[in-house]
Order: C-alpha cells, then structure tokens, then sequence
C-alpha cells in the first residue's frame, strides 16, 4: 500500500490565492476549504486509499520560544486565517485523517507520520505531498518520497542529493547554514547554497566540520571567511539546525490501518451543502 501524508497548510495558501473568492450565505470565505477538499477527494478517487493532512491549527509552535524571529500568524489575510478550522471539521467529516498541530508543526507532523508509516512492512511507499524544503530531510530511498502535486515532481533520496547538493539526513545542517526565509531565521553570512553543499557533501554535518578549512573543497580564500563564520556563529548555527530538524517523535497514530479511508461521516452532507451553495464573492 502506498501511503498519503499531506501538508493541509500549504495546500490551504496554494487554494486560497490560485482561486477566485467564493462566500457562503453568511459571507464567509470558502474557496479554499472547497479547492483543498476537492483535490484531496480527487486523490482518493484517482486511488489514495490511506491519507491523513496535517494542519497548523495554530502558526506559532515550540520554535517561537528558541528564535523570535520564528514564523508567525502575523499578516495572514484574515478570511485564510478563518478557513483553517473550517478545513479541519470539513475534512474530517469527509472521513479523511486531520492532524490539527498545535505545539508543533504540520511539517512535524508529516515527518512523525512518514517515520511510523515507513515501520509498517505492509508500506510500499509513503509520499510525503508538500514541496517545503524541511521535508527532504524525511526522504528515504526511493520508500518515502516528498511529491509537489502542483508541478506533479516527485523526488526521492537521489532526487534531494541532485536539488541541494547533500543527503536528506544532511538537510537540517544544510539550512542551519543558508537559512530559511520563509520560516524567519537568517543562516550564517557568507554561507550560500553552492558552498554549503560542499561542505556538507563532505562532512555530514555541523560537528563534523573541521576548523581547518584547507580540506573543504570550496575556494581557499572563501574557505577561510567560511572557517571564521562558523567559529564565531556556531551557536546560532546549531540553534538553526534545531528550528529546522523535524520532530518524529509525535504519537499520530497506532496502526496504518487507522489511516484508510472509509467513507465520509454524517456530518459532511450539511457541510457539502454550505460549500456548494458558495457563490461568487471578492476579497476584503
């Protein structure tokens, strides 16, 4: 069996800002809860039969107290905010598996799914379907993959080395270093993506890298501005590094089993109903 872990969050901004709005009869924004719906429906009528989505039922997470320039909610269009929760009950009364995070994070929440789907012997596959760099990190082989659904790219462990130049288990070391704008931390100066990922294609990971930069493969001279980089920012480095390692030890589920999908639940008929009695609205 193949399983089907998708990151709900970013399939919520990818629907909200790719359709046109639609309100129901109280004025509510409902597109994108009816765009994600649609396509997660879509996936289990094309063949998914176990899938759960992961969602931020809050923005903020244990990483806002390490780093306080971490990711917030701040910004957020208020009729995106407003979809999360109706998303949540939608889905799960269509009968589909919802890991609403709280202290952590959807991405946290993949990568715990991915770890206990990929224990099951009965697991061909887990397709990891989100394209955030974070995830690579979980890429195993060719047993858990991470698949972009709008680009329909799917890439495997030699699909991860190819696009960053290092290892999945090298990832949270390689953005520790080149930083991470979308989740608010900066990376090390002078440390680009051409040079880190020779680096760490040599070394692994942070501890592993010499203070001795003659034998880094990188240009001497800008191995040198490198060295002195990471000896007066290892710290902050290895704060980094924590922001971006996924947490696995997340209890989701007990068996894969739980993870089929069976048919919607009572609830959704009402449900159904205010989504497709939506009509045409516009943005606030």
């Amino acid at each position: 069996m193949d399983v089907y872990l998708v990151d709900g969050t970013y399939e919520l901004f990818r629907h909200y800002y790719a359709l046109p709005s639609a309100r129901d009869r109280d004025g509510h924004e409902v597109a994108a809860v009816r765009g994600v719906l649609a396509s997660v429906l879509g996936m289990i009528k094309g063949g998914a039969t176990h899938i759960a989505v992961a969602t931020d039922h809050v923005i903020e997470s244990f990483r806002n107290d390490l780093w306080p320039g971490y990711k917030t909610g701040e910004g957020i269009d208020p009729d995106l905010w407003a979809q999360f929760p109706l998303l949540e009950e939608t889905l799960t009364a269509a009968g589909i598996v919802v890991w609403p995070m709280v202290e952590f994070e959807a991405d946290d929440a993949l990568a715990a799914g991915a770890g206990a789907a990929a224990r099951d012997p009965r697991v061909d596959r887990v397709i990891i379907c989100t394209p955030d760099k974070d995830l690579a990190q979980c890429v195993s082989g060719t047993r858990v993959v991470q698949l972009n659904r709008r680009t329909r790219v799917t890439r495997d462990e030699a699909g991860v080395i190819l696009k960053f130049g290092v290892a999945p288990a090298s990832i949270p070391d390689y953005l520790a270093l080149v930083g991470d704008a979308a989740d608010g931390y900066p990376g090390l100066p002078g440390w680009g993506a051409k040079s880190t990922a020779a680096v760490l294609a040599k070394f692994g990971h942070l501890e592993s890298i010499p203070a001795d930069s003659h034998d880094w493969h990188v240009d001497a001279a800008n191995a040198r501005s490198l060295a002195a980089t990471l000896a007066r920012d290892r710290d902050r480095a290895l704060l980094f590094r924590t922001l971006a390692t996924l947490r696995t030890d997340i209890a989701l589920f007990e068996d894969v089993d739980q993870l089929r999908w069976s048919g919607h639940l009572p609830a959704f008929e009402k449900l159904a109903a205010r989504l497709d009695a939506a009509t045409n609205g516009s943005r606030r």
